[in-house]
């Protein structure tokens, strides 16, 4: 286990490979565990680094630091203390609402974006997601198999109030709609079966640097539920140039069956 101490509190952190950075960020069930397999796959060409956000995993709870803000400041410092420059993000949920705070706040840092399961208003969020509790959360939106139940194995260790504070936080922000103006390639991937988050339908009004693919065999967790595919999106997307819409992912033979 690796971990830093920001002002005196364990944030926890696991990484594999060499070369560019990339960021993996989870969201509001579960740790860094469920990006294992895409860690691995992403370790082959760059140096993929996973965080336990505040309160969740085996970093710290400290109720006055689960804002989205602290959350994102918590990543900058992160940068900062391991002598990181500019990254890719692969956020889930909460994640990528961190991950488009962290954009709007230090858009220098970031060369695109993977939002998975992101919620683009508060309205895209069941209400669900307020109320349930972490083993609540994880029973209704896991698949229940052993490839999930191990992934998710940390969901228990949440604090309820991280989970409600991110939401209070998109309630209030427009988190979309500022990272929408710095034209930072995005990719938005959403599991058509996911019953916690409603992607945005065709009359939302994203950004041309912004593209929406949709897993049909997926849920709330694509990287789990159809891992091989998730995967190779995942190393479409990275391997893009700098710069370059995740539109150009549509060219792809691969993608077309896959984009409603």
């Amino acid at each position: 286990m690796s971990a830093i101490l920001l002002d005196g509190s364990i944030v926890h952190y696991e990484v594999l490979g060499r070369g560019r950075p990339v960021i993996f960020l989870h969201g509001w069930v579960g740790s860094w565990k469920y990006w294992i397999a895409s860690m691995q796959v992403a370790s082959t060409s760059y140096r993929a680094y996973a965080l336990d956000l505040w309160g969740f995993g085996d970093t710290a709870h400290s109720v006055l630091n689960y804002s989205l803000e602290q959350q994102s400041t918590l990543l900058d410092r992160f940068l900062n203390e391991m002598g990181i420059g500019k990254i890719a993000l692969v956020g889930h949920g909460l994640g990528a609402l961190v991950g488009l705070k962290f954009a709007n706040r230090f858009p220098q840092s970031v060369d695109r974006v993977m939002a998975i399961c992101c919620p683009l208003h508060i309205d895209a969020v069941n209400a669900r997601l307020r109320t349930g509790t972490p083993q609540e959360l994880t029973d209704w939106l896991s698949s229940r198999t052993p490839e999930a139940t191990t992934a998710l194995s940390d969901a228990g260790k949440a604090d309820n109030q991280a989970i409600t504070a991110s939401l209070v936080g998109l309630q209030a922000d427009n988190l979309y709609g500022n990272f929408r103006n710095l034209n930072t390639p995005c990719l938005l991937v959403y599991g058509e079966k996911d019953q916690a988050i409603l992607a945005p339908d065709e009359n939302f009004p994203l950004s041309s640097m912004t593209h929406p693919i949709y897993l049909e065999g997926s849920g709330h967790f694509p990287m789990i539920d159809e891992t091989i595919k998730f995967n190779r999106l995942l190393t479409d997307f990275l391997a893009l140039d700098s710069g370059v819409s995740p539109s150009e992912l549509q060219l792809k033979e691969d993608w077309k069956r896959r984009v409603r």
